[in-house]
């Protein structure tokens, strides 16, 4: 499905390729089960996410949320480093920053047990936890924060 240059170890393969892949791994309902899947790793692929949260593919931006969407369900961490995973093959892409970013929230319930639940770039929901810390830094240059 992919092919490899030596020199760089650059995998030649089209978002659409990829697309359809994350398609039939998630024919069922919910999410990828890409905690399960270790499939051979195949080369970087040229994709990264920026730290605004743009995806690009090739140096392009991808405009279509929904692929950015699909994209973001096969997703997967390992040794620090981030993967699109398939059941048959992985491949490394860039993250500048963060994968996800928090574009609303909502504050439910008071006191200590208030919670905070915010919407990502690509639709999902998470409740801040110790599972899912919110983090803002600040750029030494600028001061500007960061997630």
């Amino acid at each position: 499905m992919a092919k490899s240059t030596k020199e760089q170890n650059t995998v030649t393969l089209s978002a659409n390729m990829l697309a359809e892949a994350a398609r039939s791994a998630a024919a069922g309902k919910g999410l990828p089960p890409v905690h399960l899947w270790n499939p051979p790793y195949c080369g970087e692929m040229d994709m990264r996410i920026a730290r605004d949260g743009t995806w690009f593919h090739e140096g392009t931006p991808i405009g279509r949320p929904a692929l950015v969407r699909l994209f973001s369900t096969i997703l997967k961490l390992e040794g620090g480093k981030y993967y699109l995973v398939t059941p048959v093959e992985k491949l490394g892409i860039r993250v500048d920053d963060a994968p996800f970013v928090a574009v609303d929230f909502r504050r439910t319930g008071e006191g200590p047990a208030q919670d905070l639940r915010f919407v990502t770039n690509v639709g999902d929901e998470v409740t801040a936890s110790a599972d899912h810390p919110l983090r803002v830094r600040r750029d030494p240059e600028t001061g500007e924060p960061a997630p």
